[in-house]
Formats: C-alpha cells, structure tokens, sequence
C-alpha cells in the first residue's frame, strides 16, 4: 500500500454516490478523508492520479459479507480452528479489497482480533464492520448439527446457537463488549442450514425484542436473515431494521417494511452462484432443493419492494470459493434496477444502512476510498464485474490495489 498524506485524482468523471449526473474535475484527499472536489490545482508533492477521463466513484460496500464463511457446510466452518478460518478470512478480505470493496459488514462472523489486525496494518483489507456470531434459535438457520447427529456443536464462528430472554440478552451484550457494530439474528429458515423450513419464522417475540431492545441500548440495531413474507413481518414488526435476503417477499410484507422504515438487503448472487457451481463446492442436495425455492424469487422481491418504496442496499453473501463470484451480483441485480439505483445501493444507500454517512459517497469530509473504473458505470455497467477491465482502489487515500 502506496502511503501518501494527499493524494489528488485529476481529469476524473465523478460520480458521487447519489447523484445521476456525473461531474468532470478532480478529488483531493488529504489524512485520509476527501478535501476538494471540483476544478483544483494538486497541492505541492501530492501523490497525482490522472484518471484520463475515467470514473471515479466512492468504494464500493458489502452490506453482506462473510469473511469466516471458508465453506458451504456450517458444520464444517463452526469445527475448523479460529486461526485458521482467521487467515482465510483475511484472505478472503483481501480479494474483496481487489475488486472494489472498500467497506465490508460481516453479519455473520468475525471477531475484535481480525478486526483489530486490520485496524493495526498486519492485514490488507476492507474498513471492516462485524456482527459477531449470528444468534440462532435451537434446531433454526445457525444450528449447525444435522438432524441425526448426537453432539454439542453451539457454534461461535459464524453462528452460536442461543435460546431464551436472559441468554439472548447476555450475548447481545458481549458482542457490543467486543466490539460488534450490529447483531445478526437468524429469523427464518435457511438455504445451507439442514433441519429448518425456509419459511417459519424463528425466535418469539420476546426473544427478538429483547435482542432489539439491547442493540438500542448501544445505539445499534438489528439485522436479520428473513426470507418469508411471515418472517419478514415477525422480524420488523419487532424492531428488526435491515432484512437480508428477503427472497419470498410479497406486498403485504413489503407495506410492512415501509411503514416501519427497514432496509432490504438482497443477495442475489448467493442463489446464482449456488445453482450453477453447487456440485463445485459440495454443496448437499437438502441445500440444493432449498436454494430451488428462492432462486427465482429474489428479483421478483426486489421489485416488490421497490414499488411499496422500501429502500434496498446489496450484498453477496458467498461462502467458500463461490467468493470470487461478488462483482457478478450487481449484473444481476440490474436485470429489474436500473444502472443508478444499483450503483446507489452498493454505495450510499449501503452507507446509510451500515450508519456511516462518511463513506458511499464523494464529498468534502467524506472518507477518502474511491473505485476507479475503466468506463463509464452508468452507461456500460460491465466494467464493475469485467476482471479484464483495469481498475484503481484508494482506500483512506492510499492506493490499495
């Protein structure tokens, strides 16, 4: 990583993060954090980019992001030693890094010691934003223990398994005393998970107010893996704020989240990724049956919620080499968005969910992480998933990759 105190990105389109009309000038970055947008002159020994006529844009964010998740099989990542699904984690991290992604939120996994070897230079990688181990119900999304297994398999990588009030609102707050920026719940069944229908809701009332109710506390919130109208609806009806996937979403459960302002978090290429490379990766034919259900759902949801205006952010969600796969799902997020919306999401919109009105965007006080890309986005949006298409990140106002 190329330090540098400024760093000036000259003869640039600019997109902004919002708006759909793109500028031609110059970024300054300064300490890490934008100084000048517009038509400025370098300041004296400043690191300078000229970007030909490029774009440049704020860095891309993950709003769904696993670093822990080395495999398909949950049983498998919650046995696998912590460090060394720490160092596939951070290598994972570093090829996010590579396409794009400066900002990544782990709603599943990750811990105060990655966080803090990323913090402290020993790892390259995104700003990192983690939930800690997801919190699943006995037998729901996160119990790890297929059906005929006699055995104690709590989790703690990705997931842990925990029931009750009192229990619930103990690991909430441990994870805040570790330094989680949010919690995860598991609220509806899952794709990869063996025991649980898709579409029962998890976790009773009590149980997810109390967990909401403690993320409040510490000026926080609350995501969930949701995928039925009825989890959907269980889940915000009690505080959740962002639903992760949402897949089987109708209108019904769409007017729901409107009327109480929560976020959906698609992860389209999750599905896409698993129908077409599941036997790469081992993936069972309890997972396959299941991924069959809400494969061609996701973008149906997307609309529906577009149309009950529910704001939609973006995520991947890809456990084990699937990972490679992450630029594809703003290709296929495209199929019913248009180029601006999906750029939004994946940039200030997914900025606003994760709470940090720094990032996601170009602007004086903004933090410094752009994407420069070899066209432009909202005319030819290949160039955000082409691997042949050169690209240019800045992170803090470094040169990354």
């Amino acid at each position: 990583m190329i330090d540098s105190r400024s760093l000036t990105v000259v003869n640039a389109l600019i997109f902004d993060g919002s708006s759909p009309d793109l500028t031609h000038g110059a970024v300054e970055i300064v300490g890490g954090t934008v100084a000048a947008v517009g038509d400025l002159t370098p300041a004296a020994g400043a690191t300078v980019i000229d970007a030909g006529g490029r774009v440049v844009m704020p860095g891309l964010i993950d709003a769904h992001f696993h670093a822990y998740g080395t495999s398909l099989s949950a049983l498998e990542n919650e046995s696998m030693s912590l460090s060394y699904v720490s160092l596939v984690g951070a290598a994972r991290l570093r090829s996010a890094l590579g396409r794009g992604f400066t900002t990544v939120r782990d709603v599943a996994g990750g811990d105060i010691g990655l966080a803090n070897a990323i913090e402290r230079g020993y790892v390259v990688a995104p700003r990192y934003l983690y939930t800690g181990a997801a919190l699943s119900q006995t037998g729901g999304h996160g119990d790890a223990r297929p059906a005929d297994f006699d055995l104690c398999c709590p989790g703690g990588h990705m997931c842990e398994v925990v029931d009750g009030v009192d229990n619930l609102r103990r690991a909430v707050r441990e994870r805040f005393r570790t330094g989680a920026h949010a919690i995860k719940v598991m609220a509806s069944g899952g794709v990869v998970s063996l025991t649980d229908p898709i579409r029962i809701p998890q976790y009773s009332q009590d149980e997810l107010r109390a967990v909401v109710e403690e993320a409040g506390r510490r000026g926080s919130y609350v995501a969930a893996h949701a995928y039925s109208p009825e989890s959907i609806v269980h889940a915000v009806s009690n505080g959740i704020r962002t639903v992760e996937h949402g897949n089987l979403l109708d209108e019904g459960a769409a007017g729901v989240m409107a009327e109480h302002g929560a976020y959906l978090v698609p992860t389209l290429v999750a599905y896409d990724a698993m129908e077409r490379r599941g036997g790469e990766v081992n993936m069972s034919p309890i997972s396959k049956a299941k991924n069959k259900e809400v494969l061609d759902s996701g973008l149906h949801a997307i609309e529906v919620a577009r149309a009950a205006g529910v704001t939609i952010g973006w995520g991947s969600d890809l456990m084990g080499e699937l990972e490679d796969d992450q630029l594809l799902g703003l290709r296929l997020q495209l199929e019913v968005e248009s180029p601006l919306d999906v750029l939004r999401s994946v940039t200030s919109v997914n900025a606003e969910i994760i709470r940090r009105p720094d990032l996601g965007r170009i602007g004086v006080g903004a933090a410094g992480d752009l994407l420069l890309v070899d066209g432009n986005p909202l005319e030819d949006p290949s160039v955000l998933w082409d691997k042949s298409r050169p690209r240019t990140v800045i992170q803090r106002g470094m040169v990354a990759m």
